[in-house]
Parts: C-alpha cells; structure tokens; sequence
C-alpha cells in the first residue's frame, strides 16, 4: 500500500468493508499482522474498541459504526484531492484496479490491457476476474468490465467494440451419437451445456426469428460459470454450448467443433467498462477511458 499519511484511517476502513483483517491486508498490500497493529494502535489512542473480534468474524462495534461512518467521507474527500493532485502529472502513475468477469477479461486483454500497460509503465493494474457482479465502489474498484446489459444502469458505460457474434456448437463425435438440431424445438432432445447467471439461475438460450428475439429454456446436465469450461466441455462431447464465436473460432476453422442453427442466431451486446460518476476519475482510469474510445475510433490500431 502506498503511504498516503492516512493508513490507519485507510485500515480501519477496509476491516469494515471487509470484515476481515486478512481481506484488507490483501486489499492494502499489507501483512496481516501490520493491520491488526495499525488497528490496535488506533483503538489505544480512541481509547475505545472500533471492532469485535472473535476466530471467526470480525464486526464493528457501535463506537465503530459511528467512527467509520463519519470518517469514511472525509478520507474520500481527501483522497480525491490527492488524486486530482496526482492527475497533473504527465504520466498516470498507481494502481487501477479492476473488476471482470473471466470472459469479459479474455476478450479485451490483448486489444486493451496489454496495450494500456505498454503505454503506462507507471501504472499497476490489478485485475480481479470472478463470475458474480458485485458493487464496485463498495468493493474498493475503480472500474467494471462486463456485457453492456449487466452493468448497472447508475454506472458511466464506455462501450469497448461491437455487438459479439454467438454460435451454437458441438463435436463431430457428439454428432455421431445424436442428429444435428434443425429447429429450436430440437434442441429439446440434445444435452445443453448452460451457462450461469450472476443470479445463480441458468442462462436461456437467444435466438432471432422473423426479426423477434427468442429465448429458449433448453435442457441438460451441466451448468457452468466460465466459457472456457464450456468449450473444454464441447471438446469433450458432452453436448452443444452457445458460446461467443470468439472462444471457439480456431475450433471451427479446424473442425474440432461444428456450428449448428446458424440462421437463428442472434449477437451479444458488447463488452463495456464502466465506472462510477459520483466521485472523481483519477488519472489512470482516464488514461483507459482514452485508449477505448481511441481504439473504437481507430479499430486498426
């Protein structure tokens, strides 16, 4: 953690948002042990206990809710006035951290991460990849990463390219076992392998018809959260997956898979990063903002 003469106020904080001292360790970059150190040492000088502390939990106390409550706005305030300090400089330095789906991080890893690390060597970018949305701001990102229609509609969305284009695909081998689906009403007798909500519900199936979108609950044995898996799943002929062509276009132009339903198909809205417009956007989230909207604008780059 970088030393911003705020860390046991910063500590404290994070042991709130957390609940746990080994989770804001992590989150700070710190030991565990300085945390508890730096939290011991705040509660001496209060002369009150700001949390309970059990082997399994850690809570705020009353004196504690009251204390973080009042002092998390202040340090906000302070922090962006560092912040918009650091932003004069020519060269965006720190961390920028940012939440994604695995999916979502593959697909703009090498056309945008890679590219804003080559551009910014005085940057750090922590990217924590996980299936559930979650509350950025809450969780101490500056950013998102996903679909255009899972992010939250009181967040600014950038849109990083087009719609993405969707197949439906399985093995020859499966193939062998099982005729090819003509219709959607086919897809009844085949196993499906289905991808995970950030709900927890299984994923429907989209399709076009006559210029209307159709979703089609479709059966199977298997559920999962990554595409990845999914494809891996594919391979293994297990079934057919309606995956993104970007995971299985190598796939394809080798035969390993074979698309089915191809005239029913309908794109995914794309990626975008999002990021909140109630606080200030520090300089190196600005930096990715530009790089987006520069390579939207100049896709040959």
């Amino acid at each position: 953690m970088h030393k911003s003469g705020l860390t046991e106020l910063e500590v404290v904080l994070a042991v709130a948002r957390r609940q746990s001292f080994r989770a804001a360790a992590l989150e700070l970059e710190m030991s565990t042990s300085a945390v508890s150190s730096a939290v011991a040492n705040l509660e001496a000088r209060l002369g009150t206990r700001l949390f309970h502390r059990t082997t399994r939990s850690v809570s705020l106390t009353q004196a504690g809710r009251q204390f973080a409550g009042q002092v998390e706005p202040a340090v906000k305030q302070i922090r962006d006035a560092m912040a918009a300090v650091n932003d004069r400089q020519a060269t965006p330095t720190g961390t920028l951290r940012i939440n994604s789906s695995l999916g979502a991080a593959l697909m703009a890893f090498q056309p945008v991460m890679a590219e804003y690390l080559r551009r910014h060597p005085g940057m750090t970018l922590d990217l924590v990849t996980e299936g559930r949305m979650l509350d950025i701001v809450a969780e101490g990102f500056d950013a998102g990463l996903r679909p255009g229609p899972l992010v939250p509609r009181d967040m600014i969305r950038v849109p990083l390219g087009p719609d993405v284009p969707m197949v439906v695909v399985g093995s020859p081998q499966y193939f062998a076992r099982v005729p090819r689906p003509e219709t959607l009403a086919d897809l009844a007798r085949h196993q499906c392998i289905r991808a995970r909500l950030p709900s927890g519900a299984p994923s429907p199936w989209d399709f076009v018809r006559k210029g209307k979108p159709v979703h089609v609950d479709v059966p199977g044995a298997l559920i999962l959260d990554a595409p990845l898996l999914m494809r891996e799943a594919v391979l293994g002929h297990l079934g057919l997956a309606q995956l993104a062509e970007w995971y299985v276009a190598a796939d394809l132009a080798d035969g390993r898979v074979e698309q089915v339903l191809a005239g029913d198909m309908a794109p995914y809205p794309g990626l975008c990063l999002y990021y909140s417009g109630h606080r200030h956007v520090p300089a190196g989230l600005r930096a990715l903002i530009d790089l987006v909207h520069e390579r939207r604008s100049d896709p040959g780059l």
